[in-house]
């Protein structure tokens, strides 16, 4: 079993984040239940050279998935992801901005979607899947991915200078909870941050300082769960219990007791791991 997240090549780490590795391998005849997988600040390239998941929205009908690697752009709303019996993800996840960058297309369009990798990408995706399902390690899986990616980058449009880094601030810890800051550190008005911000992210920049707040607190919870709720909300910049609650609320559809215990039951618990 591996719960793992390993950083990226230097020459890589303008567009890639980190590497999410997940390798389950559940006994035969065992009750699998589903990941409540929340919006976080994320946008991602994810390989499954095993068993595939499935994802499923609020309100929708059948899950889709069942595809080797597939994209997905910010999200907003709560997904139900069912993973299989011999489950193994090599999950790339971009900075902001990183995967605009090596598409081109703008990120509005890929909100709350989770999008076959290779109608996307092309048939080198494919051809990525089926190394990974060779490959002899983990180290052999992230060079495949990197090489992959080499290539892609080499063809995608130059960053804009300041805009990405100052976007990436916006993942640090310490980060102020203003736009207008980020808006002054790129040297663009309020309203053309927004645009470009949006077109490179998806989302308004406000509202992905709140999921970052939010999956911070998130994690935060899973990392000390002897934490109570009020230390939980302050320690990551929310006013009070309320005010975590409600964003809770909106981002999840639960509170956050309620949110809590149904991570308790995700399929990495039964592993004795936890996002944190």
């Amino acid at each position: 079993m591996l719960l793992n997240e390993i950083k990226p090549a230097a020459h890589l780490a303008e567009v890639v984040r980190l590497y999410r590795l997940i390798d389950f391998r559940f006994p035969a005849g065992t009750h699998i239940p589903p990941k409540h997988y929340s919006p976080r600040p994320e946008q991602c390239l994810q390989f499954y050279p095993r068993d595939p998941e499935t994802v499923r929205y609020p309100g929708s009908g059948p899950g889709i998935g069942g595809t080797p690697a597939v994209l997905t752009g910010q999200h907003t709303l709560l997904s139900t992801r069912q993973v299989g019996a011999d489950f193994l993800s090599v999950q790339v996840v971009f900075q902001p901005g990183g995967l605009y960058r090596l598409l081109g297309l703008p990120m509005t369009e890929l909100v709350n979607q989770y999008l076959d990798a290779e109608q996307v990408l092309g048939p080198g995706v494919r051809e990525v899947c089926e190394q990974l399902a060779a490959a002899p390690s983990y180290a052999a899986m992230v060079r495949v991915v990197e090489q992959f990616l080499t290539r892609l980058l080499r063809r995608a449009r130059p960053a804009p200078p300041g805009l990405d880094q100052v976007t990436r601030l916006m993942l640090h810890e310490n980060a102020p909870a203003s736009v207008d800051w980020f808006a002054r550190e790129s040297c663009l008005c309020h309203r053309q941050f927004d645009r470009r911000f949006r077109e490179r992210v998806g989302i308004a920049p406000k509202q992905f300082l709140q999921i970052v707040r939010f999956d911070r607190a998130y994690r935060l919870k899973n990392r000390c769960p002897q934490l109570d709720w009020l230390s939980v909300a302050l320690y990551c910049g929310y006013h009070d219990y309320q005010h975590l609650a409600k964003d809770y609320k909106e981002l999840t559809g639960y509170t956050p007791v309620q949110f809590w215990a149904l991570d308790n039951q995700a399929p990495e618990r039964a592993f004795g791991e936890a996002e944190t």
